[in-house]
């Protein structure tokens, strides 16, 4: 899987979502799992959604089939490190500690989630 580009709409992200979730999905899969009821604007919104990806380097479309399938070029990991990055360079002067910070004194970690993160800092190189 190759590195994500700079920005991915949350918009892309739902479509990202649902390739990771199912796998290779077509358009109509897509559509129906992001809409209750599929229409013609929401299918071709999808559409739009998965060229940009397609562009952006973070899907790839086989076309191989009557109808073509789409999967995810990214991985999900991949994509949280660079928004996580992005944001600590904006907010933090680069700096992870102050998001992570705001996470463990915010009460948003779970004890699974803070015995993971101990563990990784004790393993980090």
């Amino acid at each position: 899987m190759t590195r994500p580009p700079a920005i991915v709409t949350d918009a892309e992200l739902g479509v990202l979502d649902v390739l990771w979730r199912d796998g290779p999905s077509t358009i109509r899969h897509i559509t129906d799992r992001l809409y209750e009821k599929r229409t013609t604007a929401k299918y071709a919104t999808v559409q739009k959604l998965l060229e940009r990806l397609e562009d952006k380097g973070c899907v790839r479309r086989d076309r191989s089939g009557f109808a073509h399938t789409f999967s995810a070029q990214v991985e999900r990991s991949v994509l949280i490190g660079q928004v996580l990055q992005e944001m600590a360079q904006k907010l933090c002067g680069g700096s992870l500690t102050p998001l992570l910070v705001q996470l463990v004194e915010g009460g948003r970690l779970s004890e699974d989630d803070r015995q993971m993160l101990r563990r990784l800092i004790d393993e980090a190189p």
